[in-house]
């Protein structure tokens, strides 16, 4: 197991052990039958499949047919340049293909499991359609990005991500306490305006529109939070949602949670996203 991969897990295994202790990360609250099931799956397969024939296999295979005379043309170059080419392909990539999702009706279908869940937690960091990581353009292009020599960057680049995306989804909210310190103030306005945290992340993931902290129709910043500042879709109360979900939706199942459009519980299940 390569030593990011490994870190990943650690750290992936704390944040569930820290939900363990302090919430009720087997029975979380409006938790209904087939969460886990959803999660699991899910889980297992986009870390244990889609990753790494994406990232490791079919788009090095693609970058060896467009680019064959560039493979590892970035090893030579500074760490800082290949990370900031990893922030705009790979994370920004990432901030547009979930801003579209929450557009395009039959997109949309392949995340909404990631906000069907009604709750905060670790379990739902990976909760998503299972053809949903295949047309994600981030995974492409970080292949295509190790390909051309940033493999090197991208270990120490997946290890800082996936930490904030963790802390993000987390059912602990780490920044909460954070905010109470007067001389943090300053510091925290920068942090929150930079990367994903938690009260940025479920105002993403609240249920109502109108309890004047959810934002469904933004916040959508895996790493850097930035990027929803930058175009627009940043909204910061430093509150949290008390209820999490989808609203006026119909009820879906867990088959065409996973497997939708192969698996399509009604007609009436194929509408727009919530507003």
């Amino acid at each position: 197991m390569k030593p990011e991969v490994l870190a990943v897990l650690l750290i992936f295994i704390a944040f569930i052990v820290a939900e363990i202790i302090f919430t009720k990360f087997f029975q979380k609250k409006n938790q209904v039958k087939g969460d886990g099931w959803v999660e699991l799956i899910g889980s297992a397969m986009i870390v244990l499949v889609t990753q790494p024939l994406i990232v490791l296999f079919f788009s090095p295979l693609l970058a060896s047919f467009l680019f064959p005379n560039a493979a590892g043309m970035l090893e030579s170059w500074p760490f800082l340049a290949v990370f900031a080419l990893f922030l705009i392909f790979e994370d920004m990539t990432q901030y547009w293909w979930h801003r579209i999702t929450h557009s395009t009706p039959w997109l949309y279908k392949l995340h909404r499991p990631h906000h069907n869940a009604e709750y905060m937690s670790i379990r739902i960091v990976y909760r998503n359609n299972i053809f949903y990581y295949y047309l994600m353009p981030s995974l492409w292009f970080a292949g295509i990005l190790i390909y051309l020599g940033g493999g090197w960057v991208y270990a120490v680049y997946l290890v800082i991500k996936m930490t904030v995306i963790f802390g993000a989804h987390c059912d602990i909210a780490w920044d909460k306490p954070l905010y109470k310190i007067k001389w943090l103030s300053p510091i925290m306005w920068i942090v929150e305006r930079t990367i994903s945290t938690p009260a940025t992340h479920a105002a993403h993931h609240g249920k109502y529109a109108s309890d004047g902290i959810t934002n469904y129709k933004g916040n959508y910043g895996n790493l850097l939070f930035f990027w929803d500042v930058l175009f627009g879709t940043a909204k910061i109360t430093r509150e949290y949602p008390k209820e999490f979900g989808v609203e006026n939706l119909p009820e879906t199942s867990v088959g065409e949670q996973l497997l939708w459009p192969l698996i399509r519980k009604s007609p009436a299940s194929d509408m727009r996203p919530a507003e």
